[in-house]
């Protein structure tokens, strides 16, 4: 591509723009919301697009603002360039070169080189590797996060008048960045101009989020009325689950949307010759499949593929409509067609229901990419891509049970994947954790503070989470943190090429044959891989950068250089050294199971079945750079690796020196505690040797001991749960001071715990152990001198014995009880009570057998009621014992009439 500039006037940018906003405009149905757009801008410099797609909102509105800055120039206010976002590459070149191809036509045949009248003067694009017009074109494409390191670096964004973020819906995470940082901006620069646009979001809710940010009234909402053409949307479910176990895509649920497209085609070929085909899968790998088959099926068609992957060529021709006007197209496509894009000649659409979308298993700490039934919005925005041109037929693979439940939209970035990048920009925009700045949606508060503790691990923020050097650094590289870390820490000892392609194939998500990394980067050095002229083009880039901030690399970590063994490792293997820096909590031993391993962060995963016998088959050690969760067998583990490289321990404690940490521990061994001193890299555990029991390890087997079996573990006789029963009845009763001695709270007992810990660190037996004394010292003073008259263990009866009273568990709201003979309490005319007659005692009335005759809480109402049916079953039974008509005047005896005499 050209990458020339000339000057122009302000006369010839401004008729190029608007005869090619005109030729561009003419059946646009956006054209006629753009004087609301104008007056938006006239009286906010900022509006909030709502348009449904195939409006044409992507064509007509950047000449239309950068025609609305020109008037602004000229009336004395603020000009300036036009910075437009799309949320691909291919989208980017796509846009450009509708608008490039109008501005050309309206230059005439006299532009070029020689008369000073570019078309790349007026318009222009930036991706990554490829650009036209040197950043100085009026009108600018460019990718998210390519315009987010540009704002990051100069924060005032100089010479840019008017910035479009298109397609916000879509929700990728540096979209939602660039919608803070500008509004933060605009408090700044009140004349730079703002518009986001959007398909499916609620624009009403996104221009109150954005007012917010920008700390004015309300965003004004530019609407345009859906336009599309007669849509017949039809059903051909797949008669199985479309994805397996391990979550990818059921290989005969894709022969089943290849046999749909082909036949679906057929049906409308017959019908109109020049009906053409667009097939969504998820992604690229289903993609190459799913067209080798319809390839197969319908050999008279020419089958295309459109992905993000591919080569400019490739996509220009995916783009371009058919090279013979007789022979019918069919584009097999992943999610990149569904907006922005327009492919010619489309009025048919197969959708496999499937979307890739990002997902973080918070307990695992694993993100990445997971198929999932595409959301409705998703759905139909694909569908309504067959009636762009005409009327047209949509055919789901799926069944409509299946669309009814699916999430009205897509799962944005923001709320499920890993917020590094995200934190950093905060960071380097002086706003640490996103202090004052307004996304289109609030982020989960425990993704942002993992986020935060990975740039803390890479010396990218400091303990604030302010920005280090490093970080400032790893901000202007085209990688995530990670990565970029990995790449400048890696290039000293590996080389920066070496480095290089092992950052590139990771920074590509390229898949890894057998989850082998090695292998991968050998078969694109090779030549072997279908993408390795793209990995070279990064990896010759990612080279560049690492030479030149070798100056500004991280120091590391260690007191001392690496070692001889981690250097000679780390050339031997460059691809796992990278991986390792990068993802150093996935650092994996292997761990007992054929292909199992135990990470750094404590998540089980296991190799693939088909990286059995392969490079990593019996690895020790690997760096692990991509794991996700499964729901099949990954030899019982959940999760499976999807990328790993080789490495050796002393590689896994340089990578990982940031885990590492040595700990004192206790174990139970019987009865009694012994203590070990464990080196640990995470989770993995690298030498244990034995150890004096130190207090802080003994007190932490006690409260995992007391939180596993209660207090049971150390009180073989039971005086001391009855003791803890007493107590906690006191504190149900009376409250405070009596402490709560429940299970939930009974391992927090700090004088129980440490009195323990101290006996068990001095290596005295558990069978020796008072645990009495030791609940009877976490006690209140000095009320804990009236617990026996509070609650006493034996209560005395009128007979005069002392009867233990059997209080409830610490989980049971129920009173105490006391068991003895009904003659022993002859002549009470009071129940019984504890905690100072607040808590009455249930009596449970035994025979002179000791069975149960009676239970009452109120022994005045038993004499006057009950007792007499007893009496009357009773007298003959147990002939020898008193059962006096009147029990409250009797005598109370626990002995028979002959001895009582």
């Amino acid at each position: 591509m050209s990458t020339s500039s000339a000057s122009h006037s302000t006369p010839d940018l401004r008729a190029a723009l608007a005869a090619a906003s005109a030729r561009l405009g003419a059946d646009l149905a956006f054209s006629a919301s753009l004087p609301a757009l104008e007056a938006a801008l006239d009286a906010r410099a900022g509006a909030v697009v709502h348009a449904p797609p195939g409006t044409g909102k992507t064509t007509a509105v950047p000449p239309a603002v950068a025609l609305w800055l020109a008037r602004r120039a000229e009336s004395g206010g603020e000009g300036g360039r036009v910075l437009v976002t799309q949320p691909r590459r291919v989208a980017v070149r796509a846009a450009w070169r509708r608008l490039h191809g109008a501005v050309a036509d309206a230059l005439g045949p006299e532009s070029g080189p020689d008369t000073g009248r570019l078309p790349d003067a007026v318009v222009g694009y930036a991706v990554r590797g490829d650009a036209v017009g040197r950043g100085a074109s009026a009108v600018e494409f460019v990718t998210p996060g390519l315009l987010l390191r540009r704002l990051l670096g100069d924060p005032g964004l100089e010479g840019v008048g008017a910035v479009v973020l298109d397609e916000v819906h879509e929700r990728d995470l540096d979209t939602d960045v660039l919608f803070a940082l500008l509004a933060d901006l605009r408090q700044l620069r009140p004349e730079l101009a703002l518009t986001a646009m959007s398909a499916t979001l609620d624009a009403d809710a996104l221009a109150a989020r954005w007012a917010t940010g920008m700390g004015e009234d309300p965003v004004p909402v530019v609407r345009t009325p859906s336009v599309q053409h007669p849509l017949t949307v039809e059903h051909a479910p797949f008669g199985g689950p479309r994805t397996t176990a391990d979550g990818r895509v059921d290989r005969d649920f894709l022969d089943h949307v290849a046999a749909t497209a082909a036949r679906a085609h057929a049906e409308a070929l017959d019908a109109d010759p020049t009906v053409d085909a667009l097939v969504f899968v998820p992604g690229v790998a289903e993609v190459e499949a799913v067209a080798g088959r319809v390839a197969a099926l319908a050999p008279d068609t020419e089958v295309r593929v459109l992905h993000g992957r591919q080569e400019p060529a490739d996509q220009d021709a995916a783009l371009a409509g058919r090279a013979d006007p007789a022979v019918p197209r069919v584009v097999v496509a992943t999610a990149v067609a569904e907006s922005s894009l327009t492919v010619p000649g489309v009025r048919l659409v197969i959708d496999s229901g499937l979307a890739r979308e990002p997902r973080r298993d918070r307990g695992r700490g694993i993100t990445g990419l997971a198929t999932v039934q595409a959301s409705r919005a998703a759905a139909d925005q694909r569908a309504g891509r067959a009636a762009r041109l005409g009327p047209g037929t949509a055919v789901r693979c799926h069944t409509a049970a299946a669309l009814g439940a699916a999430p009205a939209a897509p799962t944005p970035a923001l709320a499920v994947a890993d917020l590094a990048s995200v934190v950093l920009a905060f960071a380097v925009w002086g706003a640490p954790g996103g202090d004052g700045l307004v996304l289109p949606e609030d982020p989960p508060a425990d993704a942002m503070a993992a986020a935060e503790r990975t740039l803390a691990s890479l010396d990218a923020v400091d303990t604030d989470g302010r920005i280090t050097p490093h970080g400032t650094v790893l901000a202007e590289l085209p990688l995530d943190p990670p990565l970029g870390h990995a790449l400048l820490r890696a290039a000293p000892l590996t080389g920066p090429r070496s480095a290089a392609e092992a950052t590139a194939a990771l920074a590509l998500d390229l898949r890894a044959p057998g989850a082998d990394l090695e292998a991968l980067v050998a078969a694109l050095r090779d030549g072997r891989h279908p993408e390795a002229g793209r990995w070279r083009r990064e990896a010759d880039r990612l080279e560049r950068l690492a030479r030149r901030h070798a100056h500004r690399a991280p120091e590391t970590r260690e007191p001392d250089e690496p070692g001889p063994a981690a250097t000679a490792t780390a050339r031997r293997h460059p691809a796992g050294l990278v991986a390792a820096l990068a993802f150093p909590a996935w650092i994996a031993r292997r761990a007992g199971e054929e292909g199992a391993y135990l990470l750094a962060s404590g998540t089980r995963a296991a190799l693939p079945r088909d990286a059995v016998g392969g490079g990593l088959a019996g690895q020790e050690w690997l760096a692990v750079a991509e794991v996700a969760r499964v729901a099949g067998d990954a030899a019982g583990t959940g999760a499976a690796i999807r990328a790993a490289a080789p490495i050796d321990r002393p590689l896994a404690e340089l990578a990982g020196a940031g885990l590492r940490r040595t700990e004192d521990t206790a174990e139970w061994r019987g009865d009694r505690l012994t203590g070990r001193r464990v080196d640990r890299l995470g989770a993995l555990v690298l030498a244990e040797t034995p150890a004096p029991v130190a207090p802080d390890a003994a007190a932490q087997a006690v409260r995992v001991a007391l939180a596993a079996d209660g207090l049971a573990r150390f009180d073989p006789s039971g005086r001391a749960e009855r003791l803890r029963r007493r107590v906690h009845l006191l504190h149900r009763v009376l409250g405070a001071p009596w402490p709560d001695l429940s299970d939930a709270t009974l391992p927090g007992l700090d004088a129980l715990v440490d009195g323990l810990a101290a006996d068990l660190a001095a290596g005295r037996s558990l069978t020796r152990l008072d645990a009495e004394a030791l609940l009877r010292g976490a006690l209140p003073w000095p009320e804990a001198g009236r617990l026996d008259e509070l609650a006493p263990e034996r209560l005395p009866v009128p007979s005069g014995r002392g009867v233990v009273v059997d209080y409830p568990a610490v989980h049971e709201d129920t009173p105490p009880v006391v068991a003895a003979k009904l003659q022993e309490f002859f002549g009470a005319r009071v129940t019984p009570a504890v905690a100072d007659g607040r808590e009455p005692v249930v009596l449970h009335l035994l025979s002179p057998a000791g069975r149960p005759l009676a239970v009452t809480a109120d022994l005045p109402s038993f004499w006057a009621g009950p007792y007499a049916q007893v009496r009357a079953e009773n007298r003959g039974r147990y002939p020898k014992h008193p059962w006096p008509e009147d029990p409250a005047a009797a005598e109370p005896t626990d002995r028979t009439n002959r001895r009582a005499r």
